[in-house]
């Protein structure tokens, strides 16, 4: 039997550029040095640590970072509910990638699930904290890495989506091989409007037998 695939894309980028995942690089800092920390599925971002068993040393500064605006992409498959991404990404001055947040929404589902692609060589036991302006910290376990990235991600929790789209500013900080906090923020003013508002690009495939 000859499988024919026919793919029509809606947007101003193809399906390799929305799908790929971009090449992370590091803050400035060495290998990692904990232990990938897992957590089970379904438990939603929490402001409480799932346990600090370490002493942080201090803080220091992430490089400086460029932010993009947010922007909304969907992914339609036939007979699948629709899949939203609304995302952000950071770039050095030199234009390399340095993070990316993602919040995945599938049509129908209660649940949205909130990812962070971060640099290797970051101490995995500590999470990755986030807090919306002068609110309660949140934090997200890495989930796994791969050669030049790390992921954390979670259920997001419904009230730290709603202080997303209420708030100014989102802190992220992670922990370094050193043991020392790395902060970086980023803008969230225009993220409920994206998340709620048209896709940027909806990407949609079909497959014919």
């Amino acid at each position: 039997m000859t499988r024919q695939r026919s793919c029509r894309y809606h947007g101003q980028s193809s399906v390799v550029t929305a799908l790929s995942v971009l090449t992370m690089l590091n803050f400035g800092i060495g290998t990692a040095s904990g232990q990938q920390a897992a957590k089970p599925e379904g438990s939603p971002a929490s402001e409480k640590p799932a346990g600090q068993e370490f002493a942080l040393r201090g803080q220091r500064a992430a490089r400086e970072i460029k932010y993009s605006d947010w922007r909304k992409v969907c992914f339609k498959t036939p007979g699948t509910n629709m899949v939203c991404r609304t995302s952000i990404s950071g770039t050095f001055e030199t234009g390399q990638s340095a993070v990316r947040i993602d919040l995945i929404e599938r049509e129908g589902d209660k649940a949205a699930r909130l990812q962070m692609f971060l640099p290797v060589g970051l101490y995995l036991q500590a999470g990755v904290k986030i807090t919306i302006d002068q609110g309660a910290p949140y934090r997200l376990p890495y989930v796994w890495c791969l050669t030049n990235t790390c992921i954390a991600a979670d259920l997001a929790d419904p009230k730290l989506l709603k202080e997303m789209e209420t708030g100014q500013k989102l802190q992220l900080e992670v922990v370094d091989s050193s043991v020392l906090t790395v902060t970086t923020a980023l803008p969230v003013n225009r993220f409920a409007a994206v998340r709620q508002g048209t896709p940027t690009q909806t990407f949609e495939q079909s497959i014919d037998e």
